[in-house]
């Protein structure tokens, strides 16, 4: 738009502007249709006569409101440049946001042609769009923000906004999923009593946010959204259960634990093997259980809502990332064409533990575990008919020496020096009864703790002993090599498990009963089996070496390797109802290791996540709901102070929450006033009068009833 420049009369003391429209802006785009737009400002400026000749318009009047409305029409003009339409609202809200600039209650960073032109999310053809200044800060501090609460009265649209920038997030993949909740205050532990399913109860909370998601997304689209996990909208007092039975073990650096004994501060297993440390330790009290079984058969028990870290073939054909699915999610979709839909994920590295001082080399512990005579009764003994295997076991045990009795049986004899009395005690055998092994036979060996619990380094050699000893490679055509090893001990085989997967293998395992088996032979003569021999095949990932044996080795490497050890859920059935507890840890993706070597987690991660009407939270459940933050996550909540529903005497978590955070880096506040509100203009009136009434009556009166009085101070 051309102007002229603003013309004084001193003897009238009046200004005098003059604005040209561009030939290619109608006027009707500048003045509205019926001139509604022109009588906006007319109304808004009344020290003011504004005449209007073909495309030219002149104000005369107060100097100061003809520089206004000088700037009023430049904005419009702006506007007007993007192509977007002006409305008589936009117009006034454009009015309202250059007097309090000019008034110094606005810093006036922003002016209003970019309030009105930031564009959030086109979808279905209309575009969202802040519309008030208060709002662009609002959306601009979501941006720059982990945390933001939105704070301020209803028709604010502090819920619609947040909603727009979680779709804006997904669809541009700044985040995997959007989680929407909100506490289902009115029905408290009425809900069991509510006619229909939990869905139909539980429908009329959340009702506003799935409006919000009709207009953002093809409606079409949202039902599978919502089957993958994608979207979730779910009242809060649901979203709090992602939790174990306090009984479940929990891997640390000291050993496993039961989950309920961790405290803020211990120390965890994560998926990369290392220690993370607990954040926090929630009870849940007591929930339905179900029993998650993987197809090598692990196991873990957790609540319906607990979170799985998976992904299907489709999604790593795909090169898609892993999803996050709660149990409840995956019930009755576990298998696709036949084949387990959801894939686990296994360790990245190894365990670590720390180191312990062993007694016994562990290599040479694996051997004597798997080809050893351990009974006591005689000298320990050693068969073998790999000579190289014999000279290995002899350079691992300082002290003893192997005598060759024929065949494939060693003797393991105390090397004796000039001087020795009989009576002195085979090392071997002192290594043995220190570890508690001495008097085992093949069917009662096991793999004392202080292996099973020491370094990756220890473990890896006590398993590369057994399946030196008792294992070995098996090809199959057109396939990698997997190993097996072979054990008539029950508590040997767990162990050769244990170890396993604390490198980041698989094992599965089964039994080859005594009864009805060829009986072996031995020196020609028929040996019947006494006992069942269990059969552990094994998978290590890439990296991992399972032999020194180099006969087995070459095979192994020939064959290419283990490739890569791979977990699915195979079933997910009810396991009654148990004492619960959720941890939250620090690791950067929020797994850790829970039994069986199985990997969960229960924070939040790339995620948007919006509580709604968070003024109905109670102290703890806010504290609750923000600890569940993930990395690479996002959380948005909004409220009105002024609406609380909670019951008599009972604090909101969002008055609160204003005094514990304000300073915290990173978190936000934005608080949105009567002048926000962008339904009916007659809210906003109605806003102002009842905050009126409360500062007359709020001292008088005190808190009002159902809890929907102030307390502190205005906007806490």
């Amino acid at each position: 738009m051309t102007q002229t420049p603003t013309a004084h009369t001193p003897a009238q003391g009046k200004a005098r502007a003059q604005f040209t429209v561009p030939a290619q802006h109608p006027m009707v785009t500048v003045l509205g249709s019926g001139d509604s737009l022109l009588r906006v400002i007319e109304t808004a400026f009344p020290a003011a006569d504004i005449h209007v000749r073909g495309n030219e318009i002149s104000a005369v009047g107060d100097p100061r409101e003809v520089a206004m409305i000088q700037r009023v029409f430049d904005e419009m003009m702006l506007v007007l440049r993007t192509g977007q339409p002006m409305t008589e609202d936009a117009v006034e809200r454009s009015i309202a946001m250059l007097r309090a600039s000019e008034n110094g209650t606005s810093d006036g960073r922003e002016t209003p042609a970019e309030v009105l032109t930031q564009n959030i999310l086109s979808s279905r053809g209309r575009t969202i769009r802040p519309k008030t200044l208060n709002q662009k800060r609002y959306v601009d501090a979501i941006d720059k923000h982990t945390i933001v609460f939105g704070i301020g009265p209803a028709g604010t649209g502090k819920t619609y906004l947040a909603m727009a920038k979680a779709v804006q997030a997904l669809q541009s993949k700044q985040v995997n999923r959007i989680i929407l909740t909100r506490p289902a205050v009115e029905a408290g532990e009425r809900l069991g009593f509510l006619p229909g399913t939990l869905y139909e109860k539980i429908d009329p909370y959340l009702r506003p946010l799935y409006d919000a998601l009709h207009d953002m997304l093809d409606p079409d689209s949202i039902p599978r959204l919502m089957a993958a996990g994608t979207i979730e909208v779910a009242p809060l007092a649901y979203m709090r259960g992602r939790a174990q039975p306090v009984f479940t073990n929990v891997l640390t650096p000291g050993g496993w634990r039961p989950i309920g004994d961790l405290q803020v501060g211990d120390l965890v297993i994560g998926s990369d093997g290392e220690p993370t440390p607990v954040l926090g330790v929630y009870p849940q009290g007591e929930k339905d259980v179900y029993r998650v079984t993987a197809q090598d058969g692990s196991w873990t028990l957790c609540c319906g809502e607990h979170l799985w870290t998976v992904r299907t073939r489709d999604d790593k054909r795909r090169d898609k990332p892993w999803r996050v699915l709660e149990t409840q999610e995956m019930i009755g979709n576990l298998r696709a064409a036949h084949a387990r839909r959801y894939e686990l994920p296994m360790l990245t590295e190894p365990v670590c533990l720390p180191e312990r001082e062993v007694p016994m080399d562990p290599y040479a512990l694996g051997l004597l575990l798997g080809d050893g005579c351990l009974t006591g009764s005689t000298t320990p003994s050693f068969a073998t008919a790999d000579e190289e295997l014999a000279v290995a076991l002899e350079s691992a045990l300082p002290g003893v020496t192997l005598r060759h009795r024929g065949g494939p049986d060693y003797v393991l004899n105390r090397v004796k020096a000039p001087g020795d009395v009989i009576t002195l005690e085979n090392p071997v055998t002192g290594m043995l009864r220190a570890l508690d092994l001495l008097g085992v036979r093949s069917h009662s060996k096991f793999v004392p703790d202080a292996y099973l619990q020491n370094s990756a380094e220890v473990r890896l050699a006590v398993l590369q002993g057994l399946l030196d000893s008792d294992g070995g490679p098996v090809t199959q055509q057109d396939r990698t090599c997997r190993i097996q090893f072979t054990t008539t001990s029950i508590l040997l085989r767990d162990d050769v498990i244990s170890l396993v997967r604390s490198l980041g293998g698989v094992a599965y395992t089964r039994c080859r009963p005594a009864e009805g088996r060829q009986p072996g032979l031995a020196r020609g003569r028929a040996v019947h089996h006494r006992r069942d021999a269990h059969l552990v095949d094994i998978r290590l990932p890439e990296g991992v070496e399972p032999f020194r044996l180099a006969r087995k080795r070459d095979t192994y490497l020939a064959a290419g390797g283990g490739g890569r050890p791979m977990r699915f859920i195979d079933s997910i059935e009810p396991a009654g109802q148990e004492e619960t507890v959720c941890i939250q840890v620090a690791a950067e993706d929020s797994l850790y290791v829970t039994t069986d070597y199985l990997l969960t987690h229960n924070t939040l991660n790339d995620a948007f996540i919006i509580l709604d009407e968070a003024q109905n939270t109670s102290p703890e459940q806010m504290k609750m709901f923000l600890t569940r933050l993930g990395f690479d996550s996002k959380i948005v909540i909004t409220g009105d102070v002024t609406q609380v529903d909670l019951p008599s005497g009972t604090k909101s978590g969002l008055r609160q929450v204003q005094d514990i955070l304000d300073g915290v880096e990173d978190v936000h506040f934005s608080r949105l006033t009567s002048q926000d509100v962008v339904r009916h203009k007659l809210v906003g009136r109605i806003v102002d009068a009842y905050e009126k009434y409360d500062d007359q009556h709020g001292t008088e009166n005190g808190t009002h009833k159902g809890g929907r009085g102030k307390s502190g101070p205005k906007g806490k």
